[in-house]
């Protein structure tokens, strides 16, 4: 799979270590911080014609779901427990955390949008 860096121009790649595996994100822009979640069957590249129009306002952190584009796939379970709209917003929020944010925003697409009520 190509980069793809060429859809984020100024935009830092970033390998996240949590507990449930690395988290693969975009971070950019200016500002406070903002988590954007991608939806069912999409990626982090979902945002590339959004975030442009964001990053002058925020530092934004693009951010693969665990499982989904290049984050790890988490080990599963019987009732795939990992794979939870709850346990991957905690995944998501010790990703931030490990990034110094313990206090950001959020915005969530489709399925990014149940973790973010999670």
């Amino acid at each position: 799979m190509p980069d793809l860096a060429d859809l984020f121009p100024g935009y830092e790649a970033k390998w996240i270590n949590t507990s449930q595996g690395r988290i693969f994100a975009r971070v950019g822009g200016k500002g406070p911080p903002l988590l954007l979640l991608h939806g069912f069957s999409s990626t982090h590249v979902m945002w590339h014609t959004v975030a442009p129009k964001l990053d002058d306002k925020f530092t934004l952190i693009i951010a693969d779901l665990p499982g989904y584009g290049w984050s790890d796939m988490p080990a599963s379970d019987k009732d795939h427990t990992p794979y939870t709209k709850r346990a991957w917003a905690k995944t998501m929020v010790e990703a931030m955390e490990q990034l110094g944010h313990v206090h950001f925003a959020l915005a969530g697409h489709d399925r990014g949008g149940g973790v973010s009520y999670r």
